[in-house]
């Protein structure tokens, strides 16, 4: 499906199907009055018989002489509405069309004046949602669905301020898209390898960007021990993949990101249960993250300079594995003592940071789908921040709240660091169960001494293994982040 934009008048539009918005108790509609009077009666009438009140999701078709089809969605009432509600039912909305006969279809939702999001956050709210719901994974089917009566073009009417709005929430959406494709994709396709191929396709596209894939042999002669011993019981090599777009000036300091990939983490020698084990794919989502985000900082053109780290490994079991009660040293030169080989990310993640300050960026932030202690602390809302940088938190949540892609911050004190240490190295690789998402936290911390950087766990936000897999979330904050960061 095609989603552009439109300014054109909703009385001009020819598109097989428009939807408009309404709220409960609004007496009268100004889409249907510029519809004129065939679409007015059928609203009036529906008014009057209480088929159709704007409840909010509630939805309702009238009909014009020339076969268009004019949708009603409830928006509930005006001084009620919220972010997650627009975003819903704008995607319940677009949902139904797709499965319906029109072809086309014009979304008037951005231009109604909503008391409780202004203008921006509902334009990309509204485009959004639409992408979201077009998306759908057919890659590894035999078979395709039949696209005969599947909407082919979608427009979105925003106003002329709502442009730029308009075209970053495209980008946004374009780097979901990506986050997703490479989140779904079984575990036997997207391998460190199938992602380091992923990664350079798309920079060799892009004058600004250029691209590097340190393999096996490199880091092990860089002394990259953490990263290289998860990786060792796998017959598939880790790959260390580093994007790079030129956007700023030339002695702009870059902002890095740092994905963690682990294309498939059986848990290694710490086996995890047989038990939804399948959903262990997504442990790259960190990496799809960074990537998608990457995506979209470079299509929106943003004037900024961009380091994007991915860490692709897969995590298995074999003769070769790295094992409990091991002490690896890192590539700081720090030691680490194995207490969980299941407690891989961290591993990859201390080397990867370390190797992301030799480039001086002006920040760093990493993310991981790292523990399920966070999805136990914050659900499925909102990515976990974890952070030491005045002010660092405040600027990602910001951006989480602009693309209504939240999150919320964990502490990171001091009193937390003596779960992880240990009498045979200069640390362990897991705290204990007390505050599992925080110690993990308290972990990366010592590999980014003086450096400015937030640790984003991921594991609640990144998929949904019950509706849809991979979600593309945080790729939306993080380009808010990028782009505020970019106006600055």
């Amino acid at each position: 499906m095609k989603i552009k934009s439109t300014q054109q008048s909703i009385n001009n539009n020819q598109a097989d199907q428009i939807i408009i918005g309404h709220f409960k108790g609004q007496k009268t509609n100004p889409w249907i009055d510029e519809l004129g009077a065939e679409v007015k009666d059928q609203f009036s009438d529906r008014l009057k018989n209480k088929d159709f009140i704007g409840q909010t999701g509630q939805v309702q078709n009238l009909y014009t002489s020339k076969g268009q089809v004019i949708t009603l969605l409830g928006l509930g009432k005006a001084d009620k509405l919220t972010a997650t509600a627009l975003y819903e039912n704008t995607h319940k909305v677009i949902q139904a069309a797709a499965k319906s006969r029109s072809q086309s279809a014009a979304i008037y939702l951005a231009l109604n004046e909503l008391t409780q999001i202004d203008s921006d956050q509902t334009t990309k709210l509204v485009t959004m949602a639409a992408a979201h719901a077009e998306y759908r994974y057919e890659d590894t089917k035999s078979f395709k669905k039949d696209n005969k009566h599947q909407l082919k073009e979608l427009e979105i009417a925003v106003s002329d301020s709502q442009k730029a709005a308009f075209e970053q929430a495209k980008a946004m959406a374009s780097g979901i898209s990506a986050a997703r494709h490479l989140g779904n994709y079984p575990p036997n396709v997207c391998t460190p390898k199938y992602i380091a191929k992923y990664a350079t396709e798309f920079a060799e596209k892009n004058k600004k960007c250029e691209i590097n894939v340190l393999n096996h042999k490199q880091m092990k002669k860089m002394g990259m021990g953490a990263l290289l011993a998860v990786g060792q019981g796998s017959a598939n090599k880790p790959k260390l993949i580093v994007l790079k777009y030129n956007g700023g000036k030339k002695d702009q300091a870059p902002i890095a990101l740092v994905g963690k990939g682990i294309t498939f983490d059986t848990g290694g020698i710490s086996l995890k249960p047989g038990a939804n084990m399948d959903e262990m794919k997504y442990d790259m989502c960190g990496a799809a993250t960074v990537i998608g985000g990457f995506i979209a900082a470079v299509e929106l053109g943003l004037p900024i300079n961009l380091l994007t780290f991915v860490a692709a490994v897969e995590n298995m079991p074999d003769g070769k594995a790295y094992r409990p009660g091991d002490v690896i040293t890192s590539y700081s030169g720090k030691t680490i003592e194995v207490l969980n080989t299941d407690a891989e990310g961290r591993m990859i993640l201390c080397d990867t940071l370390t190797y992301s300050q030799e480039f001086n960026p002006s920040v760093v932030l990493d993310f991981a789908t790292l523990t399920g202690a966070c999805v136990v602390a914050l659900g499925h809302q909102a990515s976990a921040v974890m952070t030491k940088t005045e002010g660092l938190y405040e600027d990602l949540k910001t951006a989480g709240l602009q693309s209504h892609d939240r999150v919320w911050e964990l502490p990171l004190w001091d009193e937390y660091q003596k779960q992880i240490d240990t009498t045979f190295a200069d640390m362990q690789n897991i705290g204990g169960f007390p505050a599992g998402t925080i110690t993990a936290g308290c972990f990366l911390s010592r590999f980014t001494d003086g450096q400015k950087w937030a640790h984003v766990d991921i594991a609640g936000t990144a998929w949904n293994s019950k509706k849809e897999g991979a979600t593309g979330r945080p790729v939306a904050m993080l380009t808010q982040y990028l782009i505020n960061e970019s106006e600055k």
